[in-house]
C-alpha cells in the first residue's frame, strides 16, 4: 500500500516548501557533513521504534477500539492524543529547554509540538489498519514517519519556527485525512 510514503513525502514537500521562504527549513539530510550516519541512524531508530511502539499502539489499543466499533477519527484522535502525551518527556528532554521553546513558553510549545501532527498521523494510519487489518503495516508507516522525520526535520528549529512546521504538516495531513476519509475505497475486513 503506497500510504506507508505519506510521512516521507509529507515532511519533504512541507520542507522545500518551506526552504523556499527560509533556508531554515532545507532538510536535514541536505545540510548533514555526515550523511551516511544520519541514513544508518535514522532507518534504525524508525524500525525499532516502528516494531516496539506499534505492538501496543495498533496491536493493542486501536485494534481493541475498532473491535469495540469506534470510529476511525475516534479512535484515531484518542489514540493520538494518548500518543502524543507517551511523548511528552522525549519532547520535553529534547526541546523543552530554552533552546528547543525559543520564545515560547513551554505551555504552548509542548502542547503544540506532542498534539498536532501526531494525532493526524495516527487518524491516516488508524484507517490503514482498519481496512488491512496489517499490523506489520502500521509499524512500516511508523517507522517511515520517525526514519524521515530524524532525517529531514533540521535540528536548529527552534519555538515559533518550529511549531509553525509542525502545524504545516498537520494541516497537510488533515488534508490527506479528510481525501482519504471522504473516499473510502478500500472494502473493510472483519477484525478478529
Amino acid at each position: 500500500m503506497r500510504l506507508r510514503f505519506i510521512a516521507p513525502l509529507g515532511i519533504m514537500v512541507v520542507l522545500l516548501t518551506l526552504s523556499r521562504i527560509s533556508p531554515e527549513f532545507l532538510p536535514r539530510l541536505y545540510t548533514s557533513d555526515d550523511k551516511g550516519f544520519l541514513l544508518q541512524f535514522s532507518f534504525t531508530a524508525g524500525l525499532m521504534v516502528g516494531i516496539f511502539e506499534e505492538l501496543g499502539w495498533t496491536g493493542f489499543a486501536v485494534h481493541t477500539m475498532l473491535k469495540r466499533r469506534c470510529d476511525i477519527l475516534s479512535t484515531g484522535l484518542i489514540v493520538g492524543l494518548l500518543f502524543g502525551a507517551w511523548h511528552l518527556l522525549i519532547v520535553f528532554f529534547m526541546s523543552g529547554t530554552p533552546v528547543g521553546a525559543g520564545e515560547l513558553s513551554l505551555a504552548i510549545f509542548l502542547p503544540a509540538t506532542l498534539f498536532t501532527w501526531l494525532p493526524t498521523y495516527r487518524v491516516l494510519m488508524v484507517w490503514v489498519y482498519d481496512r488491512t487489518g496489517s499490523l506489520l503495516l502500521a509499524m512500516l508507516m511508523y517507522a517511515s514517519l520517525i526514519a524521515f522525520w530524524t532525517m529531514l526535520t533540521p535540528l536548529t528549529l527552534s519555538g515559533l519556527t518550529l511549531v509553525s512546521y509542525y502545524l504545516i504538516f498537520s494541516a497537510a495531513m488533515w488534508i490527506i485525512n479528510a481525501v482519504i476519509l471522504r473516499w473510502q475505497t478500500l472494502p473493510r475486513p472483519q477484525h478478529a
